[in-house]
């Protein structure tokens, strides 16, 4: 049988507060392509379909309609778990109705795993489910101490022996799969994840999967990784877009498996090509190169990263001229050149007052030169400072005289 392995789709996620509607619509639209040109018998969706747990309506309607084409009206089972983003209730507040179109929702961790005839081979598809198990969803508290170490130890403990009971369900007549929603240790993380572990006390050991499973299909880290240590094939899949630059070079993907009863589980890749590259720009040459390139059409319809070093400060009409000539720019920061050396060993305290100031701003900005504008106003705040403590004088002296 073959089963595409996806997970963080993360729907109504933005990118510093720009919408990615347009981009969740379009991978979603290429993961259900792959379905139906792989020859895909079942989908596995290893948790974090909503960004949030409360999704905007659009997001929903976007799960809702992807997850009728994965599953092709019944034909196709599509297996869902909860992530760490989402909300278990709400997650399955449609399993009523999506039960009868071949979908299984599963909020909250449970006892057994789903038994899957898969039509086309006439296998059988073992999935331990078990969705993001946290404390709270476990309904459990799996620790009386407050010790980092114990919580650690006491939450890997517990997760061996859900994947273990659901690994009493698996068979030599049966393709068994355990599905999860976890940090494992030393899995590779990126700056869009938000943390499900406090420290380290919510990380799950690699050596606490049975060995009777034949595959464990990961979400929550957004990198596609293989994990070793585990006694068995255990990977995560991904996010399907990049959802901060330090994901800009990491190729997104959905992981094909195909698998038979009592054999190992071949692995393969099959590249997403949906959304806009998010890009980092170093400009070390200042305005001028970013506009250079701005003019060569470098990177269009990337999202941009500007990282541009300067000697003086951007105005704001320099920085909306550069966002009206690329709307993509999501950040831009300015890095200010070195401080130059003390003239001639010069004391800055025999320099004139304006000169002290300008180095003064300098060395609190990077580099950054004041304008002209910003110098004689401080050089007229410190002739009024200076006229009023003369007029002071001058009140005292009379008095005493």
């Amino acid at each position: 049988m073959r089963l595409p392995h996806t997970a963080d789709w993360h729907l109504g996620r933005m990118l510093e507060g720009r919408s990615r509607e347009d981009e969740q619509e379009a991978v979603m639209d290429e993961i259900c392509r792959i379905a139906d040109e792989e020859q895909i018998d079942a989908v596995l969706m290893a948790g974090d379909v909503f960004d949030t747990v409360n999704p905007p309506a659009v997001s929903e309607a976007l799960f809702y309609e992807t997850a009728e084409r994965l599953a092709k009206g019944g034909e196709r089972p599509l297996i869902v778990i909860a992530g760490n983003h989402d909300s278990p209730d709400r997650l399955e507040a449609s399993r009523p109705l999506a039960g009868k179109r071949g979908i299984k929702i599963i909020g909250r961790p449970v006892a057994a795993p789903l038994s899957i005839p898969i039509a086309r081979t006439g296998e059988r598809l073992v999935v331990g489910a078990i969705p993001y198990p946290s404390e709270s969803r476990l309904n459990e508290c799996l620790s009386a101490m407050n010790e980092e170490k114990a919580i650690q130890q006491a939450y890997n403990d517990r997760l061996a022996v859900l994947f273990h009971e659901h690994a009493r369900s698996f068979s030599k007549n049966t393709v068994n799969v355990l599905m999860t929603h976890v940090f494992v240790a030393g899995g590779r993380e990126s700056d869009s994840e938000r943390p499900v572990q406090v420290g380290g006390a919510y990380t799950v050991d690699p050596a606490s999967f049975p060995g009777a499973a034949q595959y464990v299909a990961l979400g929550h880290l957004h990198r596609p990784q293989t994990m070793e240590k585990s006694p068995v094939l255990t990977r995560y899949a991904g996010s399907p877009l990049a959802y901060s630059f330090s994901e800009s070079d990491q190729p997104k993907s959905v992981t094909v498996l195909d698998a038979e009863p009592g054999k190992a589980v071949s692995v393969e890749t099959v590249r997403l090509t949906s959304g806009r590259p998010l890009i980092r720009w170093r400009a070390e040459n200042g305005l001028d190169e970013v506009l250079r390139w701005l003019g060569e059409g470098r990177d269009e319809g990337a999202w941009i990263d500007l990282e541009i070093r300067l000697d003086e400060a951007l105005d704001m009409h320099q920085i909306q001229a550069l966002r009206r000539r690329n709307g993509h720019f999501v950040g831009i920061r300015p890095i200010y050149g070195s401080l130059p050396e003390e003239d001639g060993g010069i004391r800055r305290s025999n320099l004139p007052i304006d000169q002290l100031f300008i180095r003064f701003y300098k060395d609190h900005t990077d580099g950054a030169e004041p304008g002209p504008e910003l110098v004689q106003l401080f050089l007229k705040m410190i002739a009024k400072d200076e006229a009023e403590k003369e007029a002071a004088a001058g009140s005292d002296d009379h008095e005493t005289g």
